[in-house]
């Protein structure tokens, strides 16, 4: 890596705002793939959006998740489809996607009148209404709807709201019919694939951008994103080095954090966040970065090095989603169960995504408690309508699907969706997604290589430890089994509730 920069910075595990719609932070039992955040798009701060205050409109969509997901499994699966689509009829409150189609003669490009940059102003909802008006007045101003694609896909990770990628599509492909070779156009299609999972073809498109414009910072970004995802390590180093040369700055660094932790290396992981932090300036560069540091130390079992950075994440927003994420889980960690709860519950309430909402029902199983076994059940519940409401707009969410259903819901759907989740890609992620779900539905021999495989990198993280001693176990290993639980819980003994008592149990069954 170059030497463009230089103090302490934090943060790997997930790229800055690019790819899917993939929070940056790890589950107790579970982990998204990586970084699966959106490129925002030329100079904007990655963050700076996710600060969304406590709105209604929040609250409405989690009753409208769980109206949807209380009539029950059997008729769920039945109507998914259809019932996904009213679902984003009552998310997005009937928004539907301004300009979609348009008249007037022939495409000419038009000067942007709205920059990139507005959106990190940290209201994004202005900013979408600021660039549709623009654009009843300028349809011809491609870079404006180039930026209103990205703004939408930023829009639905930071919401949660999955609706809002068929309306960044029309806004993108607008662009590029004004404009063929927009490249901020081709930089929001691949962050727009990355959001749903479709890693290839955001590979192809950013490699696009990057053909017309060597130096657009989303293509370069959305790049590496696409290659760590595709399970290509190697290529995403050298992605990080030449995106550091051309484009240097938090989005890059962070970037580069998480490559070298997902080969084993967190010291240099750790040294490069902390020094992104150092140069962070923005409020919303300081949270992301000082989220990634503090996921970085959960990660490696530092309970108290990981709420100090969230901490200072939340200092500098306090609607941060993932920092009050990750707080939660580090509070859960450090046996404050109470307020780990609270925490995640307001994180649910305002975005329920898969991932949280695991951790909750997970939290909630942990506590055992009169109804909270109910409560869990109807935390795995609303993931299932996420993941329909997810699939009905354009996202792959085969690993969101492998992840929670092995462990909470149908483990023949787990190891379907696995299998094709792998046959799309194969990272460290996907292996051991597989390979759990090949244990739950007892193929533990099956399963075996693909747990070794997920280590193979040398990537430290405790629920993959624990995966790959269980299913020793399972096979008849008994050294091997013991050696991985008994590192996993070494490494970060509160990495997940349930999944750290399973561990010690085994290994209580096994001296």
């Amino acid at each position: 890596m170059t030497t463009r920069f230089r103090a302490p910075r934090e943060g790997a595990r997930h790229p800055p705002c690019t790819g899917a719609a993939r929070f940056p932070l790890n589950p107790p039992r579970q982990r998204a793939a990586p970084p699966v955040r959106q490129p925002l798009g030329e100079g904007m701060a990655p963050g700076t959006n996710d600060k969304q205050p406590a709105d209604p409109k929040d609250d409405e969509r989690v009753m409208a998740l769980r109206r949807f997901a209380a009539a029950g499994r059997k008729w769920r699966r039945a109507r998914l489809a259809g019932s996904a689509v009213l679902l984003a009829v009552a998310l997005t409150g009937g928004a539907i996607a301004f300009g979609a189609s348009g008249k007037g003669g022939a495409p000419v490009a038009a000067t942007s009148a709205v920059s990139p940059a507005m959106l990190a102003s940290g209201d994004l909802d202005t900013t979408i209404a600021s660039l549709q008006a623009h654009l009843r007045t300028q349809p011809r101003d491609s870079d404006s709807w180039a930026t209103l694609g990205l703004a939408y896909v930023e829009q639905a990770r930071t919401k949660g709201d999955p609706s809002r990628y068929p309306q960044a599509e029309k806004s993108l492909a607008r662009a590029l019919r004004i404009t063929p070779g927009n490249d901020q156009a081709l930089a929001g299609q691949a962050a727009l694939a990355a959001a749903r999972h479709q890693f290839a073809q955001a590979l192809t498109y950013a490699d696009r951008a990057l053909g017309q414009n060597p130096y657009n910072a989303g293509a370069l970004s959305s790049r590496i994103d696409a290659l760590v995802e595709l399970g290509r390590y190697a290529d995403a180093s050298k992605a990080a080095d030449l995106a550091d040369r051309r484009k240097p700055g938090v989005p890059v660094f962070t970037r580069y954090a998480y490559v070298r932790e997902l080969r084993g290396d967190v010291r240099t992981a750790g040294q490069v966040l902390r020094q992104a932090l150092s140069t962070a300036t923005s409020k919303g560069d300081i949270a992301y970065v000082a989220a990634q540091l503090g996921l970085l130390a959960w990660n490696q079992g530092d309970y108290h090095g990981a709420l100090d950075y969230y901490a200072r994440a939340l200092a500098a927003d306090e609607n941060y989603l993932p920092a009050l994420e990750g707080r939660a889980r580090a509070q859960a960690a450090t046996g404050d169960r109470a307020d780990a709860i609270r925490g995640m519950e307001l994180v649910v309430s305002r975005y329920p995504l898969p991932q949280p909402l695991v951790e909750l029902g997970e939290l909630y199983e942990d506590r055992g408690a009169e109804g909270d076994r109910a409560k869990a059940e109807d935390q795995y519940a609303l993931v299932e309508a996420w993941i329909a409401l997810a699939r009905a707009n354009g996202v792959n969410a085969d690993l969101d699907t492998a992840l929670a259903a092995a462990d909470h819901g149908d483990k023949a759907e787990a190891l379907k969706a696995a299998r094709a989740e792998w046959a799309r890609r194969r990272t460290v992620h996907t292996a051991d997604a597989l390979a759990w779900a090949l244990h739950v539905n007892g193929k533990d021999k099956e399963a075996l290589p693909y747990a070794r495989r997920a280590a193979a990198t040398g990537y430290r993280n405790a629920s993959f430890g624990y995966h790959l001693g269980m299913i020793e176990l399972a096979d008849g290993h008994r050294t091997a089994g013991r050696a991985a639980l008994t590192g996993a819980l070494a490494l970060n003994p509160g990495f997940s509730p349930l999944g750290a008592r399973a561990a010690r149990k085994a290994l209580e069954a096994t001296k």
